[in-house]
Parts: C-alpha cells; structure tokens; sequence
C-alpha cells in the first residue's frame, strides 16, 4: 500500500472575526489552542475534535490525514 501524501498547511478561520491565516501545522504533536493574531480570540478544539486545525482549519491535522484518528500519533 502506497504512503498517503500528508499536507503539512492548513488556513485557520477564526470564528469570531472571519480572519485566516496559512500555518504549517506540527508532525509530532496537536495544537490545542491558537490565537488568533486579529481579534486575539483564543481558539480551543470543538467537542470531538483533537485540535485546532481540526476544527476550524482547511485541512485536518497531519495524524487525521495519515490514519483517520488521532491515536497515539499526536501527543493527546
């Protein structure tokens, strides 16, 4: 089986003030929390979701990408 094809960049919107922002997401760990750099809200993962990208990223964290749950893979 062929490895799958990981994209390291995902654009966050914050839900607050609708800015986004292109970030390189980490390989080895989630992100719980970010700041929005705009309105300074501090952005936590939604119910369900192991991280920020997760929730209010273009593309899901690098260990969903890979395996479809987070698992071990990121730290949580």
């Amino acid at each position: 089986m062929k490895n799958k094809e990981i994209t390291l960049e995902s654009t966050i919107t914050c839900p607050n003030c609708g800015h986004k922002k292109t970030e390189t997401m980490p390989t080895d760990a989630c992100s719980w929390f970010y700041e929005c750099e705009n309105c300074k809200q501090l952005l936590k993962p939604l119910e369900g979701d192991c991280c920020v990208y997760c929730s209010y990223g273009s593309v899901a964290c690098p260990p969903i990408q890979e395996n479809g749950s987070c698992g071990d893979n990121c730290g949580c």
